[in-house]
């Protein structure tokens, strides 16, 4: 029987158009596979979406309500009775450091579903999801296959300007989410983390469309090339609100919050440069975290930060959430974090940090009876600090 580094070094050698192509001849001749298909995650984080559909949105599964969405919601392999004969379908998370890219769904027949084949294809998901980060620089294919409708100009640079949509390691596990998906404008968020620290950011530029997207992209470029540089969180917020200076004159800046965590300690700096908030949910106890709240970057030349300090505890779960969701009006009344937000951290709490921006989005839509949101975003990192998980 093929070994599954086998399987991936076909899958490295394949064109990065045909991955599943070639992933289904290996399983096909390997393991009598009679059906091999990928389903990808759309923008949205609603519906799994067929890599090899037609066109946009056809046949498209739901995440809640569907046995390929409950493998991605419980990273964990699920059975299905195929529709016809004896035959099982697999449904496989595919999973690259906690960002949940889709489902791979395996049909064999009953007696080749040997738990040694399924831990093997398991493996072979694992793969099959590197290969498709590393062959996203080359084809359009997957990026498209995400969608279910067309991006906006200004939601298409967003996208390309974004980390992955989650990421874990042992000392904690992110995720995020922009709504709407598909025409987001001036939110971003972004991260970074080496042996020593995890670096997150949230923006909240100025305006819409694309003069907002440019705008962010100029900020958050300007952020990584000063993080980059391995200068001091404070002097990173100062060196882009240069950047934006510059090129703007204070007619227009970006509301930034800037967290650094020391991931053998859980000692965190955070610099407050406008209006994304911070709240922590420890034990049963939810609060917003208070910061001194600076100047946006670009406001004013030559702006000067300080980076304040707490330390995160093992358990804490962390939520910076932008002015679109705690500023959140209802028909009834008052905004979102006044009448809502802890309620919805408490409501959320044992689900991962991935799927909790979703949540917690799709409750923000409800709190303002809307099928849509302005412009969102929603941040939560876990913080597991060295304790075993």
């Amino acid at each position: 029987m093929t070994e599954p580094h086998e399987v991936g070094a076909a899958l490295r050698a394949s064109l990065p158009h045909a991955l599943l192509d070639t992933l289904r001849d290996h399983l096909t001749t390997t393991y009598g596979a009679t059906s091999v298909r990928l389903f990808l995650t759309d923008y949205g984080g609603t519906v799994l979406n067929p890599l090899d559909s037609p066109g946009y949105g056809e046949r498209s599964l739901p995440i809640g309500g569907s046995a390929e969405g409950r493998a991605l919601g419980s990273q964990e392999r699920r059975e299905q009775q195929a529709p016809r004969g004896e035959a099982i379908d697999h449904h496989l998370p595919v999973t690259v450091r906690g960002d949940r890219i889709g489902v791979l769904t395996v049909r064999l027949p009953a007696d080749r579903s040997a738990p040694v084949v399924l831990d093997e294809l398991r493996q072979v998901a694992g793969q099959l999801g590197h290969e498709i980060l590393v062959a996203e620089r080359d084809t359009d294919v997957y990026q498209r296959a995400r969608r279910v409708s067309r991006l906006t100009v200004a939601a298409e640079m967003q996208w390309q300007l974004l980390p992955a949509r989650a990421c874990s390691a042992a000392q904690y596990a992110v995720g995020a989410q922009l709504e709407p998906a598909y025409a987001v404008h001036g939110d971003n968020f972004d991260w970074a983390s080496d042996a020593d620290e995890l670096t997150l950011t949230v923006t909240n530029g100025m305006g819409q469309g694309v003069e907002a997207s440019l705008l962010t992209h100029l900020a958050v470029s300007a952020l990584r090339n000063a993080r980059r540089a391995g200068i001091s969180l404070a002097d990173q917020a100062a060196l882009a609100d240069q950047a934006v200076w510059d090129h703007y004159r204070g007619a227009s800046h970006v509301s930034t919050l800037l967290v650094r965590v020391e991931l053998a300690t859980g000692r965190t700096e955070i610099v407050d440069a406008g209006s994304p908030q911070m709240w922590r949910l420890r034990g049963k106890s939810v609060e917003r975290i208070d910061l001194d709240r600076q100047l946006p970057l670009g406001m004013f030349e030559e702006s000067h930060y300080a980076a304040e300090s707490l330390v995160l505890e093992p358990g804490d779960r962390l939520l910076f959430v932008s002015d679109g969701v705690y500023e959140a009006p209802s028909p009834r009344g008052g905004q979102y974090a006044e009448r809502a937000l802890a309620r919805a951290l408490h409501a959320t709490r044992l689900l991962p940090a991935a799927m909790v921006p979703g949540a917690l989005l799709r409750d923000v839509a409800e709190y303002r009876d809307a099928e849509t949101l302005d412009d969102a975003l929603v941040l939560c990192c876990d913080w597991f600090g060295n304790d075993l998980r």
